[in-house]
């Protein structure tokens, strides 16, 4: 029988997660091994539309080691950028990763093992082969599973239906109109690069929160950091761990940055419905809730914005003058019915976002929601660890901007546990010494 490759630390994903991580093991001479199920930013290069740029501000890339450096702190890498910006993080950590490797299923390994500290250690099997832990860290993030609704398939064969991951630009679609479903973060940028370039679109809205790009003067982004709002924990946050809950503000980077106004996108011809709930042989049935979700994300865009008005004031900051967001439509009447050949709808787009899916951790370190139980990433089974969650510790940890803290957390913790560090290379793997 084969003895399993054995490491003090395997990570199980090569994203900035997991690549944050290795940075810091490496500094510490800890031994360890990354699993990636594809490739390093390969997400990145396969899941993202064509227009697809950040919506947070340049200045917030600050990977371990590989802070944005460009010419542009305050402008938005587009999505070849960002791809760019990637390679270079990973060639910058040269990680010890072994791409093409699906973890089956890890568990805890029976008898005393090599981690200290009572530690039995894990076992990894692979799609590979197996290995063998002392510690082990999920770093695959939590967007896993497309979310499609089984309302899809009842929608006629001749209606494209596809995710937001599977979108790439306006033209791939057929002609027609189009049905976006879901105005968050995704739903919201695809239904504006449809809408500017003139297609037809109908725009299924949700309860999802909105936010000023610029305000005042100044990012947003710039003034929610002056702020503090990126250093608050999730333990400071109001709604404690209930934030992880919540969908992301909807904004875009485009052309330099704007705002996203879906009422100004009404004017311009979009049709807004409220939520879709059901279909009834060729009509979709849609929530009476559409004025509702407007005004719901107005309040929070001018809730955020007497956020900054107060520190302003409270600052003495001398800034352009407050404004007030006010509505520039309303929907006339809440229309729930709309017949799909009538409308002509011939594609839709699902952007209901995604659900995680740790089946192959069968380690007791879930709640009753089936979500992960930890405390800043640290889970209450010894030598278990999450990295690269949404509001694992702060706003930032499952972004550029704070993946890095994080990672060099749980790089202290995973020590202080004992880990081993790696061998020394032997002469002929050495660096080669320079004249």
């Amino acid at each position: 029988m084969t003895t399993p490759e054995h490491h003090s630390v395997v990570i199980v994903g090569a994203g900035q997660a997991g690549l944050s991580l290795s940075y810091f093991l490496k500094q510490r001479g800890i031994d360890h091994l990354v699993l990636e199920k594809r490739s390093p930013v390969h997400t990145w290069r396969t899941q993202r539309w064509d227009t697809f740029c950040l919506v947070t501000p340049n200045w917030q890339c600050k990977l371990p080691g590989w802070e944005y450096r460009g010419d542009d702190p305050h402008g938005f890498m587009k999505r070849d950028e960002i791809i760019a910006y990637l390679e270079g993080f990973v060639k910058h950590v040269d990680a010890p990763v072994r791409s093409g490797v699906t973890v089956q299923r890890a568990s805890r390994r029976s008898g005393f093992g090599n981690g200290g500290f009572g530690n039995s250690g894990f076992d990894i099997a692979t799609s590979q082969g197996h290995y063998t832990a002392d510690q082990l860290v999920v770093a695959s993030g939590g967007y896993h599973q497309p979310i499609i609704p089984r309302l899809a398939e009842r929608l006629p064969s001749s209606v494209l239906q596809i995710h937001s991951e599977q979108y790439r630009n306006p033209g791939a679609l057929p002609a027609g109109k189009v049905l976006v479903v879901g105005n968050g973060q995704s739903g919201s940028q695809l239904a504006e690069d449809l809408h500017l370039a003139g297609r037809e679109v109908v725009l299924a809205t949700g309860d999802a929160p909105r936010c000023a790009r610029f305000y005042r003067g100044k990012d947003v982004v710039d003034w929610l950091a002056d702020m503090g709002y990126y250093d608050m924990s999730v333990h400071e946050h109001p709604l404690r761990e209930g934030v992880r809950d919540n969908t992301n503000h909807f904004v875009t980077g485009r052309d330099g940055g704007r705002d996203i106004d879906l009422r100004q996108f009404a004017r311009e011809g979009m049709e807004l419905y409220g939520q879709l709930i059901g279909l009834e042989d060729d009509t979709l049935i849609f929530n009476p809730d559409l004025r509702h979700n407007l005004d719901h994300a107005d309040r929070i865009y001018n809730g955020i914005n007497a956020s900054i008005d107060k520190y302003i004031e409270k600052a003495g900051i001398v800034a352009p003058p407050p404004s007030v967001y006010t509505p520039v439509w309303e929907p006339a009447a809440e229309r729930t019915r709309l017949k799909l050949r009538d409308a002509g709808i011939t594609s839709v787009i699902w952007c209901i976002g995604f659900q995680p899916d740790f089946g192959w951790l069968d380690v007791p370190v879930f709640n009753g929601r089936g979500q992960p139980g930890h405390v800043r990433g640290v889970t209450a089974q010894a030598g278990v660890y999450f990295l690269g969650l949404p509001w694992l510790h702060t706003w930032g940890s499952g972004r550029f901007s704070g993946v890095a803290r994080d990672a060099q957390y749980l790089a202290e913790q995973i020590e202080a546990r004992g880990a081993s560090r790696a061998p020394a290379a032997r002469p002929e793997e050495a660096e080669p010494m320079l004249s």
